[in-house]
């Protein structure tokens, strides 16, 4: 199926060759920074950091973080930080995965870091997160092409599983157990049993037998590892002579033995294995053995690759053609039926409106974007119901997995869905970081103006509209004998200076 056209929203890297660009995981085991050098579309890696933060020890039953790992984070980004200090902020993206996903008061801890890193960080979906793995991995080690393959990471919180085809993850499952928190959960208290195994591998097994009848039915041709858990595990598998590397079905329970034998996390002696490592290979080697029994893994080859690199072939746009996100929107478009011919009508308006005042509101392409996409899925909620639509879309927006946007892209949306119509609730940007906010107030005026500028939903001819705006002020201006034939048009536009306000913005009509 052709994809839908929409306006060019594309929001690319105006980069030349030799420009830095930086990418940053914040994973619940360890931190990864990766800086690279553009050079004629790709990207060539000069620097390396990575510390072991062990983010996920500090987890409560509650979503608290403790201050000890709070406080590693922070050391950890600031160090981070200090390496690409004059780096400017569209080269850099940091992306954080399961255990800030996991946290009760996830802005709390994000502004403490973002200002430690110096640089915005980002949320993602553990799907996201599952995407970003597969084209790391894909990107450093392409698949032959029409084949299939299955790419799967263990991280200190989460366990991705993907299948995929060259540079497209066709399936993506994300698990909520990792090394750290896997480790935590089945030997507290640093003993090891065979009895205490067997009860933890139906446990877990149970969680891949969920998606393993698709997987197995879709099948692969190879299987690639990716995550420190992985390395080391194929590590181990080599210094005790069982593999050159890979991590085989006949290994698997021979480095589970040798584990075993120490009878205690803290007397864990695995040849190759660092001493840093110890303390959650035992949750990392029971997560890869229920993985290998439930989906009939014999061999997996071990990546040099991972997220990271996944992030930065997805700043150039190395993933293919099409930015995912607007693959991601079309998919939601023919899924809840949206009234295509309607939605372009509300979107040329919004993209009307916001070229005339982008430059004196500071507003950018990212912001351009986040705008037509809101346009072209304001009416989602009509799949629903007709009352309330922009609540049941604001739903929708803030809680699916929407391929290729971070969590506050997806609260962005939703918050703009909410708030396209009618009176704005005072609560309703709470969600959005401090950096966003002002921008997100001014974006979502210029989709109201648009969608009621379009309430119609029939072909309208729209004078040429004419908008100016200042820091706190938005002047739109209307021929007074085209307004006075649309006495509905009047009405609405009367009473939306009120509700402008809430956005902190004084709107004036004129003619």
């Amino acid at each position: 199926m052709s994809p839908i056209r929409r306006t060019n929203l594309s929001t690319a890297l105006p980069l030349a060759d030799g420009d830095l660009i930086a990418a940053i995981d914040l994973g619940s085991n360890s931190y990864h920074m990766v800086v690279a050098r553009y050079a004629q579309g790709q990207f060539r890696v000069v620097d390396r950091l990575r510390e072991m933060v062990r983010m996920a020890e500090g987890l409560d039953g509650k979503g608290g973080l403790s201050a000890a790992a709070r406080d590693r984070a922070l050391d950890c980004l600031s160090r981070f930080g200090e390496r690409i200090r004059d780096l400017p902020p569209q080269r850099v993206r940091a992306i954080a995965t399961n255990t800030v996903r996991a946290l009760r008061e996830p802005q709390a801890f994000l502004m403490l870091a973002e200002s430690a890193l110096g640089h915005a960080i980002e949320i993602v979906s553990g799907r996201e997160e599952a995407r970003l793995v597969y084209l790391g991995v894909a990107h450093a080690q392409p698949s032959a092409p029409g084949e299939l393959r299955l790419v799967m990471d263990v991280g200190g919180g989460s366990t991705e599983c993907i299948i995929g085809s060259g540079l497209e993850a066709i399936e993506r499952e994300s698990l909520q157990m990792g090394c750290v928190a896997t480790t935590r959960r089945f030997f507290d208290n640093g003993k090891l049993s065979r009895k205490k195994w067997r009860q933890a591998l139906d446990e877990i097994g149970a969680e891949f037998q969920q998606f393993s009848h698709r997987y197995r039915e879709l099948g692969w041709m190879d299987v690639l590892g990716s995550s420190g858990t992985i390395k080391a595990i194929g590590n181990v598998c080599a210094e005790m002579k069982l593999t050159k590397g890979a991590i085989t079905a006949e290994a698997l329970p021979q480095v589970r033995d040798r584990l075993l034998e120490a009878g205690h996390i803290d007397a864990i002696d695995l040849p190759g294995l660092s001493k840093e490592r110890r303390p959650v290979i035992a949750g990392g080697l029971l997560i890869v053995e229920a993985a290998f029994a439930a989906l009939g893994i014999e061999r997996m080859m071990v990546s040099r690759a991972a997220m990271r690199e996944g992030i930065l072939c997805d700043m150039l746009g190395l993933g293919g053609d099409e930015d995912p996100r607007d693959a991601a929107i079309d998919l939601l478009m023919r899924r809840y039926d949206v009234d295509e011919a309607q939605a372009k009508r509300v979107e040329a308006t919004a993209m009307h409106l916001f070229d005339q005042v982008a430059k004196s509101w500071g507003l950018d392409a990212e912001d351009r974007a986040k705008l037509g996409w809101a346009a072209w899925l304001h009416e989602i909620g009509l799949a629903i119901a007709h009352s309330q639509h922009h609540v049941h879309g604001a739903y929708l927006l803030e809680h699916s997995d929407i391929s290729g946007f971070t969590r506050q892209q997806q609260q962005v949306l939703s918050v703009m869905v909410r708030c396209q119509r009618r009176g704005i609730p005072k609560h309703a940007f709470e969600a959005i970081p401090d950096r966003l906010l002002l921008r997100t107030r001014r974006i979502t005026a210029l989709l109201r103006l648009a969608v009621l500028l379009n309430r119609s939903h029939g072909r309208v001819d729209l004078p040429a509209l004419k908008v100016s705006a200042d820091d706190t002020a938005l002047m739109l201006s209307l021929p007074k004998r085209w307004l006075d034939g649309r006495p509905l048009l009047r009405s609405d536009l009367s009473g939306e200076p009120e509700d402008m306000r809430a956005l902190g913005i004084e709107l004036a009509i004129t003619d």
